[in-house]
């Protein structure tokens, strides 16, 4: 009869506390770098912005504000089709988001409580749209947008927009719907609810941190999208069209004006609806 091997020692508590907080420290030294990596830029495009011509051409330059002033910001704001490019904007944005979450959340809704012949096809052909460069959607719908008298437009661009956003504004909110639990939605149609009071009071409010994830993905996307809205618009083109259009005759601390200009909106944005985000563990953001 062969002699039981020896089972080692179990690991000290103390052994196993110093490893979480080493593997706690390194978390937090990546999460660290990670935002200096993101912060930076914005810092930097920040500080040129809010400084005075003297002082952006200075070199070198100083990583510490010397000589906060506001001419360029003023001088990039007062320029011509600026402020309306602004609005332009913030309008394809937002109607970009309502049109998106208004035919996407039906359609993942539908991708998640019902079984049909082609859904994973389907699901892949909404990939498609993402798989084409710009371009090729751009210039056929401008064509299309001429012929129906709609170009030059912020409808226009709201409904190219919308094309690039809804697939993935469906393939987000399709796997909210698979986490929600149906037998919660079959109570409340067993205690009389109809199915559509049933999805607006118990479904929606469990799925509204995907609707708001794809909210800021849609605003971000629209927000960002330079060469539909350079292709598509002439007189109402959005900022990063306009600011695309006029760097070539612009100055530097033009240049750094309008980065910062098209940073602070899609942050506001994004902190708006940051409260309506789930982290992992399923707490609120607050």
């Amino acid at each position: 009869m062969t002699a039981a091997r020896e089972r080692p020692p179990p690991a000290r508590p103390a052994r196993r506390g110093r490893r979480a907080r080493r593997n706690r420290a390194l978390v937090q030294a990546a999460c660290v770098a990670i935002s200096l990596f993101m912060v930076a830029p914005m810092y930097l495009i920040t500080l040129a912005a809010f400084s005075s011509p003297a002082a952006l051409n200075e070199y070198p330059k100083s990583f510490l504000p010397t000589s906060v002033s506001t001419e360029t910001m003023n001088a990039f704001l007062t320029s011509t089709g600026v402020v309306p490019a602004l609005l332009n904007s913030l309008l394809v944005g937002l109607f970009t988001v309502l049109l998106s979450l208004a035919l996407g959340v039906p359609a993942g809704y539908a991708l998640a409580r019902f079984v049909f012949g082609g859904r994973d096809s389907y699901q892949l052909f909404l990939l498609f749209t993402r798989a084409l460069p710009i371009v090729v959607l751009s210039v056929p719908l401008a064509r299309l947008f001429i012929t129906i008298n709609v170009s030059d437009t912020v409808l226009a661009v709201t409904l190219l927009h919308t094309a690039l956003a809804l697939p993935t504004t469906v393939l987000i909110t399709a796997s909210i719907f698979v986490s929600v639990p149906q037998d919660v939605e079959e109570a409340a149609l067993v205690f009389g609810c109809t199915p559509l009071q049933a999805f607006r009071q118990v479904v929606a409010p469990l799925a509204l941190p995907g609707m708001a994830a794809a909210a800021v993905f849609t605003f971000v996307l629209s927000w960002n999208e330079i060469l539909g809205a350079a292709v598509l618009t002439l007189t109402h083109r959005t900022l990063p069209a306009q600011v695309l259009g006029s760097l070539q005759w612009s100055p530097l601390a033009f240049r750094f004006a309008g980065g910062f200009a098209l940073v602070v909106p899609a942050l506001l944005f994004i902190f708006v609806m940051r409260r309506y985000l789930l982290n992992m563990w399923g707490t609120t953001l607050r």
